[in-house]
């Protein structure tokens, strides 16, 4: 089923065409509210209020151009979902709050009022809608002496739960949780007990960590040899730890639950534009922006599968077009760096010296499948490098262009870019690879650069139907080729992948790959192409299967430094829903840890059924309640019976309630409840019931395994599934570093 389209209504008379899904982005997230929640505005009237706002910025420039003609220039940018602004941009923007910026490094000092200055302003910045980094690595190392005190210090790891306990509190403008980077050095004195300080699931919840290694760290690990471990007080070494012993040590635990990544800092201080102000030390929460601290910036994405052409069969890259709205972009950004209220007078006076603003790209692997190149390619590869560097030097060149009207940013002394003529940029940087999950649901594309999740899903509505979307431009294709059918898209939705569906035409099936059909390699090969030519970082996920094993974690981070990748995160299928280590000794290798299931938290509202079944001891009431078509619990009871089968009864439901909560398949469950016999063996329609276990089975077998029969040993097809969503119970993924559901745009870091 094809995603419904309607017209959105202007008051100049023009139309733009949304989706439901991007109504329903736009009303839960982004459109303003009265103080009970009730809609102040229309999708169109978001749209020009952002694009007025930030072209009041013109009246600054004496440029020869009116503010109402920029205004009308940028809402047709927006609406034609060709460029779109980062989240805070479109939920502030005109309105009271004014703080437009996403991304904020904060200085964290070492001293009580340091660190909770630190808390205090991330707090604010929260609020306002921005996500914070902080370096913990000027903190001095646990058990350390406190001279004002004659105590010791607790260390950086205990500090950061006070700053993820802060975050819980603070609503981001009304939408989103706040989100952190933390990152440590690998030479501080605690970086052990950092490495560790997520692996339980629970712990730091509103933070991303990752480990700031240095090329001097690399190089030990390469050699086998010890690095030194450096006191942040005094920068003297206090101890050597095997090199590789600390990187196994990493790597194996971001194999474990994807926590933590990794930040290359010497890569990342080798661009940095402005090393006369300071040195970089840690990034914004998705990686994709190191900055110096109390230093912001301003992001926007391209949507690339709006910047091509056909002609005939042959769909080509409309490089004009892509010109012009890297172009008008920049202006766009550079403006809102005018528009923006920041929330402290430093932050204000670093962004306004060094100007940086990060325009990227979404929609990269629809445009692959519109020119037919498929993502796990040299062909994808060498596009990646030839449209990245066509926006690098485009940015570039804008940028230049208003530093002739405007001036060039007043930081550029301290600059690389100082004396040279050819590079006197408005902008200290102009591009950035960031995060584009809510942003692509509302331009209808596909998320940055990541490879697509699924080619199909299923959608829940609120009268329990269930409606397939597929990715557009695959059912387009599927359609012209001949073999689209709903019930085909039923089983992509289920399987997640059509690459061995042998119905479907072989070169199809090479074109359309999703992110688990791709092997890390190409990933990071990827990231790489676009690193390339990009001034700031790139948010990437390498999605791994379940399946995948340390030493493939190991392969990635090596590769990602080998290619100067600026950072890498992983995450591997399923591991996120581990809470506590345990060892096995059966099978494999022992010794070898694996997470073990989460317990879903029940949502608020589940539909089900209710069956009633005849047994020995009673009248059996079986009720089943569901989520995406599954079952989530099972709530048992009998009747006129006595107290001892009721207990017995609550107690097999709340078990079954339990396994299917923790992920246990529900033919599993069927196995070991039928045939167990009791005392009061009865028969009725459909067979004789053993007991109250087995009704239950019976219950759940006719209802889920559709005729087939247990016995033969034959089980349902195998699914596809995620994490679930807490807001809407759809299916997350976990990329660009953070959790996003493509249903109704629910994301979260850390």
């Amino acid at each position: 089923m094809t995603v419904k389209v309607e017209e959105v209504s202007m008051k100049e008379g023009s139309t733009f065409h949304i989706s439901e899904n991007t109504r329903t982005v736009l009303e839960r997230r982004y459109l303003k509210k009265d103080t009970e929640g009730a809609l102040q505005e229309t999708p169109a009237e978001l749209f020009r209020r952002v694009a007025t706002h930030i072209a009041e910025a013109e009246g600054l420039y004496e440029e020869g151009l009116e503010s109402s003609e920029v205004a009308e220039a940028f809402y047709r940018l927006m609406t034609d979902f060709t460029f779109l602004p980062n989240s805070p941009t479109l939920m502030n923007a005109g309105n009271k709050l004014g703080q437009l910026a996403a991304c904020f490094v904060l200085p964290v000092e070492d001293s009580l009022d340091g660190i909770f200055d630190a808390v205090k302003n991330a707090a604010v910045i929260h609020k306002s809608g921005g996500g914070t980094g902080f370096s913990f690595s000027r903190l001095r190392a646990k058990n350390s002496r406190v001279g004002t005190t004659g105590g010791v210090a607790s260390g950086p790891v205990s500090f950061m739960k006070i700053f993820n306990t802060a975050t819980e509190q603070v609503k981001q403008g009304g939408t989103r949780r706040g989100a952190n980077m933390a990152i440590l050095r690998v030479d501080h004195p605690d970086i052990l007990e950092f490495i560790a300080c997520k692996a339980d699931n629970a712990a730091l919840n509103n933070f991303n960590i990752s480990v700031g290694v240095t090329d001097a760290f690399m190089r030990a690990v390469r050699d086998g040899g010890t690095y030194e471990l450096i006191d942040p007080r005094d920068g003297k070494a206090l101890e050597s730890l095997n090199a590789q012993e600390v990187y196994e040590t990493l790597i194996h635990q971001a194999w474990f639950n994807g926590d933590p990544g990794i930040i290359f800092l010497d890569r990342i201080n080798r661009d940095n534009p402005t090393p006369g102000i300071g040195e970089i030390e840690s990034t914004n929460p998705c990686g994709e922006q190191p900055l110096l601290p109390m230093e912001a910036c301003n992001l926007g994405s391209i949507n690339l599968s709006k910047c091509v052409t056909t002609a005939g069969n042959k769909t080509r890259v409309d490089f004009e077009a892509l010109k012009e709205a890297v172009w008008l972009a920049v202006r766009f950004l550079d403006d809102t760096l005018e528009m923006s209220q920041y929330p402290l007078a430093e932050i204000d006076a670093m962004v306004k010296g060094n100007r940086k603003i990060g325009l990227g790209v979404m929609g990269f692997a629809d445009l692959l499948f519109m020119m037919g190149v498929p993502y796990n390619s040299e062909d994808a590869v060498a596009l990646a490098e030839k449209v990245m560097g066509f926006v690098q030097a485009e940015a570039h060149h804008a940028s230049r262009h208003l530093a002739v009207t405007r001036g060039v940013f007043p930081n550029i002394g301290q600059s690389v870019f100082d004396g040279d003529a050819e590079k006197a940029y408005r902008n200290a940087t102009c591009t950035t690879i960031a995060p584009t999950g809510t942003l692509s649901i509302l331009a209808g594309c596909s998320s940055g650069i990541e490879p697509v999740f699924a080619l199909s899903y299923v959608r829940r509505v609120m009268d329990g139907d269930e409606l397939m979307e597929g990715n557009p431009i695959f059912e387009a294709m599927a359609k012209a080729r001949g073999f689209y059918s709903e019930e085909l898209m039923a089983r992509i939705a289920k399987q997640g992948s059509i690459a061995h569906m042998a119905e479907i035409p072989e070169d199809v099936r090479r074109v359309f790959v999703t992110a688990h059909d791709i092997s890390p390699e190409w990933h990071i090969r990827m990231q790489a192409a676009f690193q390339n030519h990009t001034d700031n970082a790139v948010s990437k996920t390498v999605n791994l299967p379940r399946e995948a094993t340390v030493d493939d974690v190991r392969a990635i981070y090596d590769m990602a430094f080998d290619l100067c990748c600026k950072g890498v995160t992983i995450y591997r299928d399923g591991s996120k829903t581990g809470q506590v280590l345990s060892v096995s000794d059966q099978g494999g290798d022992k010794g070898v840890s694996t997470p073990l299931p989460q317990v879903l938290e029940r949502p608020e509202l589940l539909e089900g059924f209710t069956s009633r079944v005849r047994t020995g001891m009673g009248q059996l009431y079986v009720t089943v309640t569901e989520m995406e078509g599954r079952p989530f619990e099972v709530f048992a009871t009998i009747g006129k019976s006595g107290k001892s089968t009721t207990a017995k009864t609550e107690a097999i439901g709340r078990l079954i309630s339990l396994a299917l909560r923790s992920g246990v398949e529900v033919d599993e469950i069927i196995n070991q409840l039928k045939g167990i016999c009791g005392e009061h063996a009865v028969f009725q329609k459909g067979g004789r019931v053993l007991s109250i276990p087995d009704a239950i089975g019976r219950v759940l077998e006719k209802r889920y395994m559709k005729g087939d029969s247990l016995s033969n040993g034959k089980k349902p097809e195998a699914t596809f599934l995620g994490d679930l969503c807490p807001d809407c119970g759809g299916n997350v993924t976990h990329e660009e570093g953070c959790v996003t559901c493509h249903l109704c745009g629910y994301t979260k870091c850390g």
